[in-house]
Parts: C-alpha cells; structure tokens; sequence
C-alpha cells in the first residue's frame, strides 16, 4: 500500500472525518456498511445570464468500499436516505469516488 493510501485509510477510519453509512445498489437491499465524507460546499451555477449560489451534497467513499457506485444507489446515515444523482467521479490517485447526492431519496 502506498504512503497515500494509509493516509486515506487513516482520514476515513477517524470519526471525526467521517460518518458510517449503509450503502444500497439502486437503493435495494442488502445494505452494505461503509465510511463516507460527507461535505455541504455551496457551488455557483449559471442559468440564463444570471449566476446562483445553491448547497450541495458531496460524499467522498473509498473505491475499495464502493468499487462501481451508479446514479440512483443510496447511502443511509442516521435514518437519512442519500441518492448519488450524477455520474461518479474518481479521484487522481485512483483510491476514492467523489458523489454529488441528493437528500430524501
């Protein structure tokens, strides 16, 4: 295992970077548990000249956990249920997907 990759076991192993959440294909069961980052970053869209600020949702989850997230699986966090609503994104290192969710799936 490489240098970065002990520290990404490390920051998801820490319950003060991450949460434990249950994973589901296409929101189905079995449910799988696994460790997710979960961040709000506001992000600026632009639509018809004018330019909003709206909320998102990122969950950040090893690949090692999720090997092929898909649009439309879930992850439930307290009772909460999170949709990924846009196509998965690898980081550079290859190790973790980053997910754009939607809440009350």
């Amino acid at each position: 295992m490489t240098v970065f990759g002990a520290a990404i076991n490390a920051i998801f192993a820490d319950p003060n970077m991450s949460v434990s959440a249950e994973y589901r294909v296409g929101g189905s069961d079995p449910a799988v548990t696994v460790r997710v980052i979960k961040s709000s970053p506001d992000v600026a869209t632009d639509w018809n000249r004018a330019s909003f600020v709206q909320a998102s949702i990122i969950f950040d989850v090893r690949k090692s956990e999720v090997p092929t997230p898909e649009v439309g699986d879930t992850f439930t966090i307290g009772g909460e249920v999170f949709a990924i609503r846009e196509e998965p994104q690898r980081d550079t290192e290859g190790l973790c997907w980053k997910l754009g969710m939607r809440d009350g799936a």
